[in-house]
């Protein structure tokens, strides 16, 4: 699998850290890269922070789904229980649309993958984590180049590591194994303007005509 050497000491190079705290965004995105980084000989926690998940009933699934993972595979985390998405969608407007009443999709989604990486990065930082890293890095859905950028400015920012892997392989792993643990499978990414795109009738239309996602 690929890691990212470019940001370890020369010590480590070729290991992953000692000690990783990954941003969790759900239950079924997370179930293969924690089982994979606990394969190793890392100490991995996970970090709940997501004020993007609109409504609050889909906020209580998603928390519950983590904490139902975390008890499968022992794995501690670090949980951010409060629902605050009228924060996180007017600091959206006020960062990529101001004016605007509607974010555009790549814009907004470049705002929710910094702040959620920011606070994970400062987590990871004051708790005495070596690197932080993401369960984003599973879905084929994200964008892992922007991902991974976000990362390495922060890694900079903060004076940690930002440990990059790519989980996207095993894909339909973690869609077989959230589904055998019973895990709540989310049907949409999870800010108010994904779930519009998601349901209305207008969005349906287009996405049938272009085959988009």
């Amino acid at each position: 699998m690929e890691g990212y050497p470019e940001k370890l000491p020369a010590k480590m190079k070729g290991a992953r850290p000692a000690r990783i705290l990954v941003h969790i965004c759900c239950g079924p995105c997370s179930i293969i890269p924690l089982k994979k980084l606990l394969e190793g000989q890392s100490k991995v926690w996970g970090f709940f922070h997501n004020p993007n998940i609109h409504p609050y009933s889909e906020f209580k699934k998603r928390l519950e789904s983590v904490k139902r993972l975390a008890a499968l595979l022992s794995v501690d985390v670090i949980y951010d229980e409060a629902y605050r998405p009228t924060g996180f969608i007017k600091g959206m407007k006020r960062s990529v649309s101001p004016g605007s009443a509607y974010p555009q999709k790549d814009a907004r989604c470049r705002y929710c993958y910094s702040t959620r990486l920011e606070e994970t990065a400062k987590a990871a930082k004051a708790n005495g984590f070596d690197a932080f890293s993401s369960s984003l890095l599973y879905s084929r859905y994200q964008d892992h180049g922007e991902i991974r950028r976000l990362g390495v400015d922060l890694a900079e920012k903060y004076g940690i590591i930002f440990y990059y892997e790519d989980f996207r392989t095993f894909w339909q792993d973690g869609v077989d194994e959230s589904k055998a643990a019973g895990l709540y499978r989310q049907k949409y990414c999870g800010c108010v303007y994904s779930k519009i795109e998601r349901y209305s009738p207008k969005y349906k239309i287009k996405k049938s005509v272009t085959g988009s996602t």
